[in-house]
């Protein structure tokens, strides 16, 4: 990793930040153990539950894919911010839900089964629908279309990465968790908290490494991501209540919306983008608060629950 330099006075839009042919390597096996984590939650009951009665799980990635994409481009649209960090919004929108919603969703006194469910679709979901919803919106709104035309990307890349770092240890830890469950109870809770550490540490030496531009544009970016990230989470609450999923429901779909996969984000970022520094310090900063604002909004339900 080598710090930009001297951020306060370049362009965001100009600004790049590179990581080394090694982070990223970590950067992508971190993400792979946490799925793999996740999966082990996982059995194949899950999924013939969900098959039962799909209202909730068709609600939560319709919210996660549909509505939140609309959200971040009428968000973008409005005010009109600079074209890298507007791409770097509506990417992040673009991403599944994140490895944190499960814990969040518990905390919340959500349906926490729904939620795995609802990040292992959305993580299967996201090899067709990341790279199209990227393409479209982004497309879609003038400043960014630019910026797509001159990286080329190429949705098919995108595609395989997302299926080989993201699904590929899903199914491994599906199979795991069916083959081996002894195995599979042990390992669980010490690698959900083990890469979820890792992930964070990777992400502070990122942020040290290139100190000086994120706190010359960290600013810019604030509200525009806490602005966002509210927008998640009422819109897939919203939309929970209006296709009249329960409390219980609602609040896994609420949490799953506004808890995005940050981490793909910036693998995606510096990938296909060249770690354009726009859309680096949004998803780096979403990376950040989404995990705040997801406790702080479960601890709110909880005692809302409790006050019942």
């Amino acid at each position: 990793m080598t710090p930009a330099a001297a951020p306060a006075l370049a362009n965001v839009d100009d600004v790049v930040l590179n990581f080394s042919p090694a982070g990223m390597m970590v950067l992508n096996a971190v993400l792979a153990i946490v799925m793999f984590a996740i999966a082990l939650d996982l059995s194949p009951s899950d999924f013939r539950r969900v098959a039962t009665a799909p209202r909730a799980l068709l609600t939560g990635l319709f919210s996660q894919f549909v509505v939140l994409p609309v959200l971040t481009f009428l968000l973008v649209s409005v005010l009109t911010p600079r074209p890298s960090i507007a791409l770097g919004l509506i990417l992040v929108a673009a991403c599944p839900g994140g490895n944190i919603s499960n814990f969040i969703t518990h905390r919340a006194g959500g349906n926490t089964a729904l939620s795995v469910s609802m990040t292992a679709f959305a993580t299967v979901a996201a090899i067709a629908l990341t790279p199209l919803n990227i393409a479209f919106w982004g497309s879609l709104y003038a400043p960014t279309r630019e910026i797509l035309r001159s990286t080329h990307i190429d949705p098919l890349r995108v595609a395989v990465t997302v299926g080989l770092m993201l699904v590929l240890p899903l199914c491994l830890g599906l199979v795991v968790n069916a083959r081996r469950p002894s195995l599979s109870a042990r390992l669980r809770q010490p690698l959900q908290w083990i890469s979820m550490a890792i992930f964070i540490g990777f992400v502070l030496i990122a942020l040290a490494a290139n100190w000086g531009f994120f706190l010359a544009y960290a600013g810019i970016v604030a509200g525009l991501v806490i602005a966002h990230n509210s927008l998640a989470f009422a819109g897939g609450n919203l939309t929970a209540r209006l296709l009249g999923l329960s409390p219980y429901d609602r609040r896994a779909v609420t949490i799953e919306t506004g808890i995005q996969n940050s981490g793909l984000g910036l693998v995606l970022i510096f990938g296909f983008f060249n770690g354009l520094g726009g859309m680096a310090v949004v998803a780096a900063f979403w990376g950040i608060w989404h995990a705040i604002a997801g406790l702080a909004l479960a601890g709110w339900m909880r005692r809302t629950e409790a006050a019942r």
